[in-house]
């Protein structure tokens, strides 16, 4: 893909995105972005005009009358305007006002007929597009958005990292599922990362520490809802902070350098690192040799007409890897996914065995 710098990237790390979830009155939109511009961290301005609610009797955004509102907002500011996009016309109607930034929702992303509608609508032009990644955890469906897109003539691409829908209890809103996001930022690693915490959290405590992480893995930069009365917001109060709240969890945050010129350090991460390596192979012969006895199981099974799932001793396997996954310090969540992992590639290696023919025996 062709891929051209977005010049506020090179200036400034982390670079941050905030304003109100919805555009809901010129005054709550003029006021939250003077309010933000105002602490002096803020790089570009954000606010819902469109919004894809689940429920049609919920708040669907003020529509092209908030793109005055966000205008003004950078008239009087000097800040750079971001406004989600999920069609054709939303397209014309952002780019007739001015904006900035456009991004794609993750509620648009995950359709590629709108992603090539907007695609369409923004060719010949010079915009700068971010995408969300898309409600379910599908990476080829993010990648095939930023292919449809550049071919489309778009070469100032970024990424969003907003989190992924789950089902059952969370203390997240979406699930970030970091090791996904990674995996992006390794396919592309010429596109900026933003991180969007209030989408992840769905909550104002927890948007600290997810943007501190984001930030401790490497993200460019963080897009915050803030609101100069979030209790009373039209959608998504929960995870609304006021301008001033979102001073102060910038100003708690920590930044780090991904390599600093410290020979001294950088011998003790290369021994640490070669150390890993080590373990990395052990584990790897540890876990082909586990497969092999899986094969043996098998082969028993076969023979005496045994089913692969045991259900028993599943159960018996969880309890007791936890227990002492526990005592080395490994969480219960991550032992679990695992196990599972462990469990569904020694399934796949007894199947193999019990449905290979006789003549492949042979």
């Amino acid at each position: 893909m062709k891929i051209e710098p977005i010049k506020i990237f090179q200036q400034k790390r982390p670079v941050i995105v905030s304003g109100p979830c919805s555009a809901e009155t010129e005054e709550q939109t003029l006021e939250t972005c003077r309010r933000v511009a105002a602490t002096g961290k803020v790089d570009i301005l954000r606010a819902g005009i469109w919004k894809p609610r689940t429920r049609p009797n919920s708040f669907e955004g003020i529509g092209s009358e908030g793109l005055k509102w966000m205008r003004k907002a950078k008239e009087e500011t000097g800040l750079p305007i971001s406004v989600e996009v999920a069609n054709f016309n939303h397209v014309f109607e952002a780019l007739k006002a001015d904006v900035d930034i456009l991004w794609i929702g993750a509620r648009t992303t995950v359709n590629p007929f709108s992603v090539q509608e907007i695609a369409n609508a923004l060719e010949g032009t010079d915009a700068t597009v971010f995408v969300k990644n898309p409600i379910n955890a599908d990476l080829e469906l993010w990648t095939g958005a930023l292919e449809r897109l550049n071919r489309a003539g778009v070469t100032k691409l970024g990424m969003i990292h907003r989190g992924f829908a789950q089902h059952g209890n969370s203390i997240y809103r979406n699930e970030p599922k970091w090791q996904l996001a990674v995996e992006m930022k390794l396919r592309f690693p010429d596109i900026p990362m933003l991180c969007d915490p209030s989408h992840i959290a769905g909550n104002r405590e927890l948007l600290q520490p997810i943007s501190q992480q984001a930030l401790d893995m490497d993200y460019e930069g963080l897009m915050i809802e803030s609101h100069i009365d979030p209790e009373n917001a039209w959608s998504d109060k929960q995870q609304q902070v006021t301008p001033e709240q979102l001073d102060e969890i910038l100003n708690e945050l920590t930044i780090r350098r991904p390599e600093v010129p410290d020979i001294e350090l950088n011998e003790k991460l290369k021994h640490l690192r070669r150390q890993i390596d080590m373990v990395d192979d052990d584990l790897l012969e540890l876990l082909g040799n586990r497969m092999k006895i899986a094969e043996e199981i098998g082969e028993v099974k076969k023979e005496k007409g045994v089913t692969i799932l045991q259900t028993n001793r599943w159960e018996e396997i969880i309890e007791k890897a936890s227990a002492k996954g526990k005592l080395q310090g490994l969480s219960e969540r991550f032992m679990i996914r695992y196990l599972n992992a462990i469990h569904q590639e020694s399934i796949d290696h007894q199947n193999e065995v019990m449905n290979r023919s006789e003549l492949e025996e042979e």
